[in-house]
């Protein structure tokens, strides 16, 4: 057994919270995408506390890295004990609109009356520990929903869901530990962590976040006749699915083979500069569709 496999099998065992490890037949590993830059992807999680709420944040965000997400800091220079008047525009952009129940009113009331605000950075990953992280990521998110967080956004994507849904995310990704079903836990993770579709009909439709992962993200363009309306909201989720079957492809059969066989291609990340939190080292796989 190499050491990757190790060490995945032995952060699964380590959710499953004292019970036995893991065989080394439990599950194949993910594939993981070759590097096409220097650049390496970490997390940047956003918590909303209450009033004046910023010191309990802290001691509950070292006392849940301790426990549970080595390697995490809690970034106090860049927080703050007072609410951040962008927080509800932002969240308003970032929430997920794939899942039907991704948020509820009370989410948005809860950002909209938030009163500190708190950044926990994560380590620096390579694509072979993007998935181990991402789990102790939504771990932590739990933890400090837990324990006074009211709303939780990822920013190395620009995803936020609502209290119930990072909650069931969290159990989603214990229960694929407990199987141990590592593909199942990079699926759960990707879902927490990515955003999709985002852009227009022109530009194509695209994802943001699979380097949270291991991933090259997946960039939709359609075929569309010059005169034919903007896609709409069902058209616009048919997309969000197609990138998730591609996503799933690339995990189960490795990136080359799903290119290979989508007829896709692929090419270095041009979003975005090469520091920026969203930009992926592992490239974007472009695809093109003549209907949806």
């Amino acid at each position: 057994m190499n050491s990757m496999r190790r060490g995945v099998l032995a952060f699964l065992g380590g959710l499953m919270m004292g019970k036995p490890s893991l065989s080394t037949a439990s599950s194949k590993l993910p594939a993981y995408a070759a590097s096409r830059s220097s650049y390496t992807p970490r997390h940047v999680l956003c918590f909303l506390g209450g009033e004046h709420g910023l010191p309990a944040l802290v001691e509950n965000a070292r006392a849940a890295i301790e426990k549970l997400a080595d390697g995490f800091i809690a970034d106090e220079d860049g927080s703050r004990n007072e609410p951040d008047d962008r927080m509800e525009r932002s969240f308003n952009v970032c929430w997920d609109r794939v899942d039907p129940e991704a948020y509820q009113d009370t989410d948005e009331k809860a950002v909209a009356g938030h009163g500190s605000v708190l950044y926990v950075l994560g380590p620096s990953m390579t694509a072979e520990t993007t998935v181990t992280t991402s789990a102790k990521a939504l771990q932590l998110v739990q933890y400090m929903l837990d324990h006074g967080a009211i709303a939780v956004k990822g920013e190395s994507a620009g995803v936020a869901h609502g209290v119930r849904r990072w909650k069931e995310l969290a159990e989603q990704a214990r229960n694929a530990s407990a199987s141990g079903d590592v593909m199942a836990l990079a699926t759960t993770c990707r879902l927490a962590f990515a955003r999709r579709p985002i852009g227009d009909d022109v530009d194509g439709m695209a994802s943001v976040g699979f380097h949270l992962v291991g991933l090259p993200d997946v960039l939709v363009t359609a075929v569309r006749p010059a005169d034919q309306r903007p896609s709409n909201n069902a058209e616009q989720l048919k997309i969000a699915a197609l990138i998730d079957d591609i996503a799933d492809e690339m995990t189960r059969d490795g990136v080359e083979t799903a290119v290979t066989d989508r007829r896709a291609a692929l090419s270095s990340d041009t979003r975005y500069e090469e520091d920026e939190y969203k930009f992926n080292p592992f490239g974007v796989v472009h695809i093109q569709v003549s209907k949806l």
